[in-house]
């Protein structure tokens, strides 16, 4: 199994009713959930820890697991609110107003951390999961128990209009990420980190991608760097295509048996490749269509 570690929320994105009036539709979400759910629908083994409200909006989130074949059994549930996150877009661009206060995610605790079973071959991590507390030190705690143990993969995702306190932000992406066997980052990100690829490899990644849009992906390994171009889409909007890829990559890895920490580390460029790609197609479908609405394998 590969099991998301991360948020899930409520998309609220932005509709014009019948009679022209602004609205919002309340879709599942969350960077990390939408990873569970494209690894689900791209026929990997998938699961999904975080907090699970039993709200309304969580009935949907687990609802939606369902359908995509996730196990969330590991998930504590509470009556804790659901997270929302009402969203504009701009030239296709989505921006985020979140409303996290005591929700049922924002809440995990360590007490709420499960024994994982030898079946648990890699774990996600990333997204606003890892801005607040007390669920970031939760997932930090995991991330450190578990690394050196199962392949961990980070995508920070980094939305500094989240972020309340930068200092201990920072401090948390330098003890996670040197931990990490895969990191995947936006320009933006890496940018707002200040690092490099060749840093983050020389911190003990075995594996970084940097995701530059139309400009496609670079992959870097200890050794060689390549560039795995962007599959040609028309975008609709950009929800969920960065969780997408990260999905495919994962999904890929685990097919073509890569999905190891010591076959990960041997591994050639050459040999990652079809991952890379598998994880630029899902993700050019996903933008194709509105909302992040990842892709079944079938559609590849």
């Amino acid at each position: 199994m590969i099991l998301c570690c991360g948020e899930s929320l409520i998309d609220m994105l932005p509709r014009v009713t019948v009679a022209g009036e602004p609205a919002f539709a309340p879709l599942p979400g969350g960077a990390v959930f939408n990873t569970a759910i494209a690894l689900g629908r791209l026929g990997a083994p998938a699961g999904y820890f975080g907090g699970l409200s039993t709200d309304l909006f969580g009935s949907q989130l687990c609802a939606s697991l369902d359908a995509s074949q996730v196990d969330y059994s590991l998930s504590p549930r509470s009556d804790r609110p659901t997270t929302l996150a009402f969203v504009t877009l701009t030239d296709g661009h989505a921006q985020y107003a979140f409303y996290d206060e005591m929700t049922a995610g924002r809440m995990l605790t360590a007490q709420d951390l499960p024994d994982l079973h030898d079946t648990v071959k890699a774990l996600f991590f990333g997204g606003i999961s890892l801005v607040s507390e007390p669920a970031a030190a939760t997932y930090t705690m995991l991330c450190l128990r578990e690394a050196g143990k199962r392949v961990i993969m980070i995508d920070p995702n980094i939305r500094p209009g989240f972020i309340t306190d930068e200092d201990a932000y920072r401090n948390r992406l330098t003890a996670m990420l040197p931990r990490a066997d895969i990191i995947k980052v936006s320009d933006e990100d890496m940018a707002w980190i200040g690092t490099t690829p060749e840093a983050l490899i020389a911190d003990g990644a075995a594996l970084v991608l940097v995701t530059r849009g139309a400009e496609g992906v670079d992959a870097t390994t200890a050794t060689e760097t390549l560039r795995v171009p962007a599959t040609k889409a028309t975008v609709v909007d950009t929800v969920g295509a960065g969780d997408t890829f990260n999905a495919g990559l994962l999904a890929g890895l685990a097919r073509d048996g890569l999905l190891d920490r010591a076959t990960l580390r041997a591994a050639t460029l050459d040999s990652l490749k079809p991952a890379v790609e598998l994880g630029a197609r899902a993700a050019a479908i996903t933008v194709s269509r509105a909302g992040a609405n990842p892709p079944w394998l079938n559609e590849l």
